[in-house]
């Protein structure tokens, strides 16, 4: 049996059974909070833009189990493998061909307690998540499971860290700060300045647009006054012909 397929729960449909968009609770607590949930979301979705079958999502509420809606996580930011791009009120596994979210991410704020996250960690760890990242920016603590068997089980690791499944690096830095690395080396940026440096790019890029057009101008201007030049010296070396003057003995 697949990994994939040891986590479909068949249960009797029941058209009535509702399953909310929304549990009720704010996507964050504070703005750092939010900060590092918009952080993950954004760069990740713009990592895989690329791929119409990578589902990247924030607080999005993941239904695992047909007619359960009891049974539900709203991670930070989660990463689908296999599933495509597009709006959705909220992940119904079952109409996810059964694929259940590989990565979770969850940004602790003051008010998560030891017990409430234990009980995320279960429920990720029950339900198939293969890596879990958990993240306290008031401590500035990172920390990191990986599914191993059926369990997920701590990794203890030392300076940077690099996701198995996303290619990407964290580390934590002295003041604490969670720094995220593309594959490439470069780092996650917050959407203020992704699109600062966007302008930036597309400043520069119309900059060189303008080099080149300036630089084709000065060409075309120099071919014209060559040929110009050509056509004059034509002109002289015919009239002097006419003239009964031979050009080659001047």
């Amino acid at each position: 049996m697949s990994n994939l397929a040891k986590y479909v729960f068949p249960t009797v449909i029941d058209e009535a059974i509702i399953y909310p968009d929304s549990d009720g609770k704010p996507m964050s607590d504070n703005t750092k909070q939010y900060q590092y949930i918009i952080l993950l979301q954004v760069n990740l979705d713009t990592m895989f833009a690329a791929n119409p079958d990578i589902f990247v999502a924030a607080d999005l509420l993941w239904y695992p189990v047909q007619g359960r809606p009891s049974i539900r996580a709203a991670p930070d930011t989660m990463v689908i493998f296999g599933r495509p791009k597009g709006h959705r009120g909220s992940y119904k596994q079952w109409e996810e061909a059964g694929i259940a979210p590989q990565i979770a991410f969850e940004i602790l704020s003051p008010g998560n307690t030891w017990r409430e996250m234990n009980e995320k960690r279960l429920f990720y760890e029950r339900y198939g998540v293969q890596e879990y990242y958990e993240y306290d920016p008031d401590e500035g603590r990172l920390q990191i499971w990986l599914r191993e068997d059926d369990l997920l089980r701590p990794v203890a690791f030392v300076g940077a860290w690099r996701s198995p499944l996303l290619d990407i690096t964290m580390r934590v830095e002295a003041d604490g700060e969670l720094s995220v690395y593309f594959p490439d080396g470069r780092k996650f940026l917050p959407p203020v300045e992704l699109q600062t440096e966007l302008w930036r790019v597309e400043a520069e890029a119309a900059r060189e647009r303008a080099r080149a057009e300036q630089e084709h101008l000065r060409a075309e201007q120099e071919r014209k006054r060559a040929e110009q030049v050509e056509q004059d010296n034509a002109r002289l070396i015919a009239k002097l012909r006419e003239l009964g003057i031979d050009p080659t003995t001047l």
